[in-house]
């Protein structure tokens, strides 16, 4: 078995396709690509296919993953031409590669979103230091509202005219929708682009 990353790229129209239908559109093309494919075990088999860090919908990712398991070796520029050619408009494979980084290695985000609002008051609040937000939690069996403050998640920001470029916690434990800290400061995005993931030492994951 061999373990393969796939790092691609979701825009254009494909910021609308929900999660499950992103996995369905990989599943058909690593089918049509005719590559030999590690299948899960079961009543079910399917093609072993993980997102380690999956994007909300609406959001544009610059440098997603994929990650995959193959029975033989096969070439990662092949790998790459074959998705290419079967995958549908707005998912585009950039790299591919052995899996050098665990999931739980991903500690952050970098985006850079485009933004309508007042610029100087998210600012002003971004200085004092104090965001609160109000999520839904368990407690329990129960889900209760709870308030989270945000500016422990914000590791960067600057703005640069209507563009905030940030870096916000991410991962299975610490998790900022880049969303919930807009509707804080009282901004709405335009275009929302998931630069690249980081790990703790502020590197690149891969």
């Amino acid at each position: 078995m061999h373990p393969t990353r796939i790092f691609f790229e979701k825009t254009g129209r494909a910021i609308y396709i929900s999660h499950l239908d992103l996995m369905r559109a990989f599943t058909r093309a690593l089918r049509r690509a005719n590559l030999p494919m590690w299948y899960t075990e079961g009543f079910n088999p399917h093609p072993y296919l993980a997102f380690p860090l999956p994007l909300p919908l609406g959001q544009q990712g610059l440098r997603e993953a994929c990650d995959i398991r193959l029975l033989e070796t096969v070439p990662h520029d092949d790998v790459c031409t074959r998705l290419n050619a079967v995958l549908p408009e707005g998912l585009r494979v950039l790299t591919v590669q052995e899996p050098w980084d665990k999931a739980g290695d991903i500690a952050a985000a970098e985006y850079h979103i485009t933004v309508n609002g007042d610029i100087a008051q998210a600012e002003y609040l971004l200085r004092e230091g104090k965001l609160t937000a109000k999520k839904m939690g368990k407690k329990g069996h129960r889900k209760v509202e709870k308030e989270v403050e945000l500016m422990p998640m914000v590791k960067q920001y600057a703005f640069e005219n209507d563009m905030l470029h940030c870096t916000l916690a991410a991962g299975s434990t610490v998790n900022l929708n880049p969303t919930l800290l807009l509707n804080v400061l009282g901004l709405d995005a335009t275009q929302l682009t998931r630069i690249r993931l980081l790990k703790h030492d502020d590197s690149a994951w891969a």
